[in-house]
């Protein structure tokens, strides 16, 4: 039988693994295709043939939608960050629930520690 590591030492495991996180961006990237408007273009072929697909990155900067369109290697990159991005969310929110429980250790321990 394993014991299972105390708070105190999760949380600290848990704060070094944010060193190794890497480059984080927010956003939402998705692949579309889209109709240009053209009246002799592939899309009006039936079936349509759209244009396509695109990366496209939405996220905030600075309060404003951007930056958009993205190339293959740009989208491959962003991939990365976003996942990085949600990895260091989950950590943060893991970090915050075992330092509860390290909170409300301590403050026993210093409970029990000024009745003797």
């Amino acid at each position: 039988m394993t014991s299972r590591p105390s708070p105190r030492a999760r949380y600290e495991a848990l704060a070094g693994e944010l060193a190794s996180v890497g480059v984080i961006a927010s956003g939402s990237l998705v692949l579309r295709t889209h109709r240009c408007g053209k009246a002799n273009c592939a899309w009006m072929a039936d079936p349509p043939r759209l244009h396509g697909p695109y990366w496209h990155l939405t996220t905030k900067v600075a309060g404003k939608t951007g930056p958009g369109q993205l190339s293959e290697t740009e989208a491959s990159a962003y991939q990365e960050w976003i996942a990085n991005d949600r990895r260091l969310r989950a950590l943060i929110d893991e970090l915050r629930a075992v330092a509860q429980e390290v909170i409300e250790l301590t403050l026993a321990e210093e409970q029990r520690a000024s009745r003797v």
